[in-house]
C-alpha cells in the first residue's frame, strides 16, 4: 500500500461507512485500488472534476454512492465529501462543498 487515504472529518468519514452495503462494499474496493494503484484509475472507478477535485464513483444495487477527494502532499488522498447520488446530474450543493473543502485542504 503506497496511497494513503484520510478524511476531510469525522463527519465525511461517517457519512462515508454508513453507505448502503453494496455501495459501501464497492467503495471499499475502489479505495483499495487507489491505496495500490493510486488514485488516477479513471472509469469507471474515479473522474476527474477539475481544479484538482476528484470523485470515486461507487454504485451497488441500492443507487449510487459519491465520494469527492482530492491528493495532498506526498501520496495522501483526502475524502472530502460523501454523498449518496439521487439525480442523473450532480447537485451544485454537493459540488460547492467539496470544492470549499479543498480550498481549506490546499491553503
Amino acid at each position: 500500500m503506497e496511497w494513503q487515504i484520510s478524511f476531510y472529518n469525522q463527519k465525511v468519514e461517517s457519512e462515508t461507512l454508513s453507505f448502503p452495503a453494496g455501495i459501501l462494499a464497492n467503495f471499499i474496493h475502489i479505495a483499495e485500488m487507489i491505496e495500490e494503484f493510486g488514485p488516477a484509475l479513471g472509469a469507471p472507478y474515479t473522474k476527474a472534476m477539475g481544479q484538482g477535485l476528484f470523485e470515486i464513483r461507487a454504485k451497488g444495487k441500492e443507487g449510487i454512492g459519491r465520494s469527492f477527494f482530492c491528493m495532498v502532499k506526498g501520496k495522501e488522498v483526502i475524502i472530502l465529501h460523501s454523498f449518496i447520488k439521487k439525480s442523473q446530474k450532480t447537485p451544485a450543493k454537493e459540488l460547492n462543498l467539496a470544492r470549499k473543502r479543498l480550498k481549506e485542504v490546499k491553503s
